[in-house]
């Protein structure tokens, strides 16, 4: 059975009403020189018997410290990541303060083999990314996520319906 996480791409209008997406970037040393292909939605793993959607907002919170956005879910479907695991998506439109981050934190091995521990935060890092430059930075299988909300909300960048909430000037 694969192992399966779930997640919110949180959506909005930025100061100059073009999309923006939410992404997080995993902290902890394996992660720390990586960029392009290394960001993520807000997501976490949850066991078959969880309802997914409540899975993905219960992680939400945990990784950024903060509830996420009320309003209206839209699924994104499901993606198989390289290492196997179904990640199943959905776009919530609404404004998260990225520089009021407060993520829990894990501890592993490291480096593995070695016997020594280390605890660090599961995210060091959330940014709103326009879809073009979240392109470049999401892991490639979760590309797909972002193909799904751009088709489903309409390429025109000033729709209203892009965003709940209002223009941001928040970073």
């Amino acid at each position: 059975m694969p192992r399966r996480s779930a997640g919110l791409l949180v959506h909005r209008l930025g100061p100059d009403r073009t999309l923006q997406v939410l992404l997080v970037h995993p902290g902890g040393p394996f992660w720390a020189r990586r960029d392009l292909g290394a960001w993520s939605i807000p997501k976490g793993e949850h066991t078959e018997e969880e309802n997914a959607l409540a899975a993905a907002r219960r992680e939400f919170a945990e990784e950024l410290g903060t509830d996420p956005p009320d309003g209206a879910v839209l699924s994104l479907g499901e993606v198989r990541q390289r290492g196997g695991k179904l990640v199943t998506a959905w776009a919530l439109g609404g404004d998260v303060d990225t520089t009021a981050v407060v993520c829990n934190t894990v501890e592993m091995e490291w480096p593995r083999g070695s016997g020594r521990r280390i605890t660090f935060p599961e995210i060091d890092r959330a940014e709103w990314f326009t879809i073009a430059t979240a392109r470049a930075r999401i892991l490639e299988a979760q590309r797909h996520f972002l193909d799904r909300l751009v088709e489903r909300l309409g390429d025109s960048s000033d729709q209203e319906a892009i965003a709940d909430a209002p223009p941001s000037g928040l970073h």
